[in-house]
């Protein structure tokens, strides 16, 4: 079971505020560069969060499962995309979320999938190589896109999310884990803004449910 910390979202009503889970991290609700937490819309039966102030795509430059430059704000411009930073020997969160997005990608129309982009990006770069991380992408959709590179690019890009992941550590016993944020960030085809955050607790109904609008560019 690997270690949570709790982040805080302050909502538009000042009585609440929405907790998201990730793993690793600072427990006051900013991220790595002291930045506040955004401020969120959103409904308890909907387990999308609108963000108020969306982010702009991290300038990524990694290595996609060929081997070649992959350039996240180029390739993705004005295309609805998905990001989900993990890696691929996680036990549980990592798998459980790329297989709920497959699932709903698949009750797409097919011009709908073909125009969504769904990016893996490893947090255990040393372990992911691009045939390890095609391998395992392979098995949930072929079609989604893998990206490693070296971990401190990767890390400076999940910071521009408000997404906290630390270096893989080994275990006494063999074991590494790879401390990391949890969240899905939605990607508007409209503006290239992040607009919306999913939990780990998003199920492949909510997804299925949500992503017609967000190829759209909608709010969900």
């Amino acid at each position: 079971m690997r270690n949570k910390i709790t982040l805080a979202a302050v909502a538009l009503t000042a009585a609440a505020a929405l907790t998201l889970s990730a793993c690793g991290g600072g427990e006051d609700g900013r991220d790595d560069t002291g930045r506040a937490p955004t401020e969120v819309s959103a409904t308890l039966d909907k387990a999308a969060t609108v963000l108020d102030r969306p982010f702009d795509k991290p300038p990524l430059i990694l290595t996609d499962t060929k081997g070649e430059t992959y350039d996240f704000v180029k390739e993705t411009r004005g295309r609805p995309t998905l990001i989900y930073f993990g890696y691929t020997n996680c036990p549980d969160v990592c798998p459980l979320t790329m297989s709920n997005i497959a699932i709903a990608k698949k009750a797409l129309p097919r011009a709908d999938q073909d125009r969504l982009r769904v990016v893996f990006v490893t947090t255990d770069p040393e372990r992911d190589t691009p045939a390890s991380l095609g391998k395992w992408l392979k098995a949930q959709d072929p079609e989604f896109i893998g990206l490693t590179g070296d971990f401190p690019t990767i890390q400076a890009g999940a910071r521009r999310l408000g997404i906290h992941i630390e270096p893989a550590t080994k275990e006494k016993d063999g074991k590494v884990n790879s401390m990391h944020g949890t969240q899905v960030v939605a990607f508007s085809p409209k503006t290239d803004k992040g607009y919306v955050l999913y939990g780990e607790d998003a199920t492949a109904d909510d997804y299925t449910q949500d992503l017609p609008e967000l190829v759209e560019g909608a709010k969900p």
